[in-house]
């Protein structure tokens, strides 16, 4: 999704930075660039800032489509030329591998983006004097010992964990104004039911056969629209501090506004296994669930999984920038009514 994106004046070769499509441009206002934008955060961070009125540009690579940058952010200079050309006030970089199994067969490439392409992104975010926002996950911790802060230890169980936590690292090390936002699981308005880890459950819910599901971790599913929101609400609130210490800037050497910055956590409040969240989903549209089994033993995977992550928000709570998520089952509803076999329930149930 792009707003201004016709701005752009891309002199790159081929395969580094194109438009797909070219849009007209809106004068003045904010600007936010947002990497991966084709993924289901991407997308919802993209709708959230354009509802307010920002210009917005995403970026994809091998998904790109129209309305968006097609960029490889392991290319330097095509992330240099990107942010040299837009100078965003604000970048949100969702783009990351973040299926675990995955990191673990693929570990160079994995390690490219989630690392190597941050690292970059950040020493040329320092270098514009854009507000970053990195995305990471509550993977960066063991789940011995919930709930955890924002100052807590983090202890990384598997390959896609600690190459989120030295994402964070060099985040921080080249831009150290940035904000490092941890969230745990997302749903969210899926593209595809599998998409996510939360929807895909829609798949055993909707058939008939008995199938096992995981009933030892706990997860805290949360809506990618919220998350979406509370990286709005930190660039506002960053904007909002801009000129005042603009003046602190220049009559009291402060560099830094300190509430804006370093690590903050966001997640769903109520805590679920797989089968919960499998249970709550059959509940929600009054389907049978007594053929989903719950497996109590740590199942086998690629990746070891944290026990239980949870995050603790008080951070973004107590400086209001937090956001009260509705409940799971409508939240989840909410997302999955266009895949039921007839597209009427909607309409059936809630008028």
């Amino acid at each position: 999704m792009s707003c201004g994106a016709a701005e752009l004046r891309i002199t790159f070769s081929p395969g580094r930075v194109q438009l797909v499509q070219e849009e007209e441009v809106v004068p003045g206002g904010p600007r936010v660039l947002v990497t991966g934008a084709t993924g289901l955060l991407g997308r919802a961070v993209c709708a959230e800032f354009l509802s307010i009125g920002w210009s917005v540009i995403g970026t994809g690579y091998r998904r790109a489509r129209p309305r968006l940058l097609r960029c490889d952010l392991t290319d330097e200079d095509a992330v240099r030329g990107l942010l040299h050309e837009y100078q965003p006030d604000v970048i949100v970089h969702c783009a990351a591998e973040r299926r675990p199994d995955v990191v673990e067969r693929y570990t160079e490439a994995a390690v490219n983006l989630n690392v190597h392409a941050t690292s970059m992104l950040a020493k040329e975010a320092a270098v514009c004097g854009a507000l970053l926002i990195y995305i990471s996950t509550d993977y960066v911790f063991d789940g011995r010992n919930p709930p955890y802060g924002e100052d807590d230890s983090p202890n990384p169980l598997n390959v896609y964990g600690r190459s989120k936590l030295e994402g964070e690292r060099e985040t921080l090390r080249h831009c150290p104004g940035a904000v490092v936002l941890r969230v745990p699981v997302l749903f969210g308005e899926v593209e595809s039911v599998m998409e996510s880890a939360v929807t895909s459950l829609w798949v055993k819910v909707e058939a008939s056969e008995s199938c096992t599901l995981d009933h030892c971790q706990q997860r805290f599913p949360t809506d990618a629209r919220d998350v979406a929101t509370v990286c709005r609400k930190l660039a506002e609130r960053a904007r909002q501090h801009l000129f005042f210490f603009s003046w602190l800037f220049a009559h009291l050497s402060v560099s830094q506004d300190p509430s804006i910055k370093g690590i903050f956590h966001f997640s769903g409040k109520e805590q679920m296994t797989k089968y919960e969240m499998a249970v709550a989903i059959a509940q929600a549209f009054n389907l049978p669930s007594n053929h989903l089994i719950p497996l109590t033993e740590q199942p086998v995977a690629a990746a070891p999984r944290p026990v239980n992550a949870q995050l603790n928000c008080s951070r973004l709570e107590l400086q209001n920038l937090g956001v009260e998520p509705r409940p799971f089952t409508v939240a989840i509803t909410d997302c999955l009514w266009p895949f039921t076999p007839d597209k009427r329930w909607r309409q059936t149930v809630f008028h």
